[in-house]
C-alpha cells in the first residue's frame, strides 16, 4: 500500500497518553524499517514518563507549545523544533499552550506497544 490518507486515519491512545494517528506503519502500510505518527496532546495535558528499550524517535514539533523532558533536560519545544529521543532514554511532553501540541514522530524501528516503558518518576 504505502500510502495513506490522514482523514481515514483513526486515532488511537498510546501507552504514554497521546492521542496518535500512524501515518505509516509497517502493520499496517507494508514498509519496513519505520513508523511516522502524529502525536496530539491536548491544552494543560502531558504524556507519561516512559522510555522505549530499542526505537530511536526523532520529534518534529508541527503546532502548539510544549515542554519537553529528555533524559536530565527539560526545555521549550515549539513549532519547526526537532528532537531526537535515543533508545533507553526517559522522555514525556507537556502541553505548556493555549492549543493542541502536534508533534511527527518517527520511529525506527517502528512503534511498539511492547517497546514502550513507562516510568514511575
Amino acid at each position: 500500500m504505502h500510502k495513506s490518507r490522514y482523514a481515514s486515519v483513526k486515532p488511537f491512545t498510546t501507552k504514554d497518553g497521546s492521542i496518535i494517528r500512524e501515518l505509516m506503519h509497517p502493520g499496517v502500510h507494508g514498509n519496513a524499517n519505520q513508523s511516522l505518527a502524529e502525536a496530539i496532546v491536548p491544552v494543560g495535558q502531558g504524556t507519561k514518563l516512559h522510555k522505549h528499550h530499542r526505537s530511536e524517535e526523532i520529534y518534529h514539533v508541527t503546532a502548539g507549545e510544549g515542554r519537553m523532558v529528555r533524559g536530565n533536560e527539560i526545555f521549550a519545544i515549539n513549532p519547526g523544533d526537532t528532537i531526537c529521543i535515543l533508545p533507553g532514554t526517559p522522555h514525556r511532553v507537556d502541553n505548556t499552550g493555549a492549543t493542541e501540541l502536534k508533534i511527527l514522530c518517527c520511529c525506527s524501528p517502528p512503534y511498539s506497544h511492547d517497546d514502550t516503558e513507562l516510568l514511575d518518576r
